[in-house]
């Protein structure tokens, strides 16, 4: 594979660009010619004539191009039109390009379309796309794309306009300008290959916040509060003219498809609400995440060497606008220009990246997506991912310190109050529940009983035989480990028999225990605990004995009377001789 990258200038320049071309393919035996046409700039008149030169001069060639917010060529950060020329040289390798219409109301055929149009040419090993998204939600759009036989690379772009919403445009060989379309290409054959990968740089730092209510890209709600409140409470941002480049720094962070997704907010709105890059889960655990160039670089380094394993052809980067506006144009090449060290490097700067990840196929946000391709076997040269090491000799940045220190605080202050949450509503003897926390887990049950009534539930309650004595004979510290005893054998039989059963101490020593089953199984498990403490061996109160009621829920009947009931079916068994299981 051969690229040629070059900045478009005039068209008599373009044409005697395109003649040397054509003069060096003249003397080798090549497959396809493959033209990228990246532009700031959204004349699509000057779009249709670099078109018609590549058809006139070229005409068996390939094209594929969009607007975006600046482009990349050798590795350096350019706002002029970028055109770059991919000549395949193994009579193996295939291409073919398609173009099709996407909005919320074709996506469905469209993804259909390219599923059979795959299936019917298993060449293929990557499909790249440029996108236009227009605000409109991608995730069924990326669900279709998972569809696609795992061994597929999935990667691309979406083509960018300065309100990210309507005149973005996409454009190929045989088709128009279009706003709202996608154009494939799909590459393969045996000795084409292909890897990918993703490179963001921000970190997650501090608190933990839940999702509660979201939809599409809108966020409403984080931890049962407008979302725009975390910004201002904890970084003091304000809603105004700055607000997008001063969250740059700070967009949200979270799990999505078993890796980590960043989402970056556009604007607040009156409601308090924000607006996002792309959509985010609803009911997931966020967190912010920081950038910093030092940690960004770091990253940068430890996936170009990655990449230079492969010993690409070529490097095609697909970069998000935002990483563009957090390092200013005089300082984003830093990111891009090491891997040309490794092959020529191309892109632009997007409103969103995809790639196919662990199988699925995300859209990314604040995130640098690589896909780096070669044909033939690799050809090991000594070529080195060059960085400005001056960024790496042993210094960390004040920022990365600040981030570990908050992350390392933040951490110990959870532990905290996970600490305190569990004393709360624990018991310190015997770990257990307390009686407070047991009643209302027993209150809740009942009510989710309400709404399924055909669950069964029931009571367990506990009292040890003949405690007193055990005390006054042997001491408090003996009963005491006596009553540890029994609810160790409780907590762990719960945990390894039934998990969504619950334990509590009453008070004294008298337990009850929380049982979402059947009166059969109740039973039966009531009686396996007073065999198994009968068994038990203490140093001093050797063996001992406890009497057990068990009941199950009447519907209709509040907590109180179900507790009531197993009161006096406890009470019955100790009536009437103890060490026994008594239901009621």
């Amino acid at each position: 594979m051969r690229q040629f990258q070059f900045i478009y200038r005039n068209p008599d320049e373009f044409r005697n660009e395109l003649v040397k071309i054509s003069q060096w393919q003249k003397n080798r035996i090549t497959a396809y010619t493959i033209f990228h046409v990246f532009s700031e700039s959204l004349n699509q008149e000057n779009l249709r004539e670099i078109c018609q030169i590549i058809e006139q001069e070229t005409p068996e060639a390939l094209y594929m191009g969009c607007s975006t917010n600046g482009n990349i060529i050798e590795g350096r950060a350019c706002e002029k039109i970028v055109i770059i020329c991919n000549v395949l040289e193994y009579p193996s390798t295939q291409a073919e390009m398609i173009q099709l219409p996407l909005t919320s109301e074709t996506v469905y055929d469209t993804i259909e379309r390219l599923k059979n149009m795959v299936a019917q040419r298993e060449w293929v090993k990557s499909v790249e796309m440029l996108v236009t998204i227009r605000g409109m939600s991608m995730t069924e759009f990326c669900d279709g794309l998972t569809e696609l036989p795992e061994k597929i690379e999935v990667f691309g772009g979406g083509a960018f306009s300065e309100d990210m919403q309507n005149e973005a445009c996409v454009f190929s060989k045989g088709y128009d300008c279009s706003d709202s379309s996608v154009v494939f290409l799909l590459m393969g054959g045996k000795d084409f290959h292909i890897t990918t990968t993703h490179i963001t740089g921000w970190k997650p730092l501090g608190k933990k916040f839940h999702v509660n209510r979201s939809k599409g890209s809108v966020l409403y709600e984080l931890d049962g509060k407008p979302a725009y409140d975390v910004y201002y409470r904890y970084l003091n941002i304000r809603n105004d003219e700055h607000f997008f480049s001063n969250t740059l720094e700070f967009p949200f962070f979270y799990e999505h498809h078993g890796i980590n997704i960043l989402r970056a907010p556009i604007a607040s709105n009156s409601d308090g609400s924000l607006q996002m890059t792309a959509n985010i889960d609803e009911n997931v655990i966020a967190r912010m995440a920081y950038g910093d160039p030092w940690t960004i670089l770091q990253n940068i380094r430890e996936g170009g060497h990655h990449i230079r394993e492969f010993h690409p052809d070529a490097i095609r980067v697909y970069s998000c606008a935002a990483r563009k506006t957090f390092w200013g144009i005089n300082e984003i090449s830093k990111e891009t220009l090491p891997f040309q060290s490794i092959a020529p490097t191309s892109g632009f700067y997007t409103s969103g990246e995809f790639l196919r990840t662990n199988g699925y196929v995300n859209q990314h946000n604040v995130t640098l997506v690589i896909a780096a391709m070669r044909e033939g076997n690799p050809v090991i040269s000594n070529n080195q991912f060059e960085m400005d090491e001056e960024h790496f000799s042993g210094k960390v940045s004040m920022i990365n310190r600040l981030a570990t220190f908050i992350e390392a605080a933040t951490e110990e202050l959870e532990e905290a109050n996970r600490k305190l949450e569990f004393m709360a509503i624990s018991d310190g003897l015997t770990q257990l529940y307390n009686r407070r926390e047991i009643e209302r887990r027993i209150k809740e049950e009942l009510e989710e009983c309400a709404q399924h009534p055909d669950q069964a539930i029931c009571l367990i309650m506990i009292d040890i035989d003949n405690f007193k004595q055990v005390n006054d004979v042997y001491g408090h510290k003996e009963g005491d480990n006596v009553i540890i005893g029994l609810s160790t054998m409780l907590r762990n039989g719960i945990q390894e028999h039934n998990p969504d059963a619950s334990a509590g101490r009453w008070g004294g020593e008298e337990f009850m225990l929380l049982l979402p089953y059947s009166l059969e199984y109740a039973q039966k498990a009531a009686e396996d605990i007073r065999k198994d403490f009968s068994e038990m061996t203490f140093e001093q109160a050797g063996h001992r004995t406890i009497s057990v009621g068990v009941t199950a829920f009447i519907p209709g009947e509040d907590s109180d009377a179900f507790c009531i009931r197993v009161d006096k079916a406890l009470y019955e068994a100790k009536r009437t001789g103890k060490n026994k299981v008594v239901i009621l």
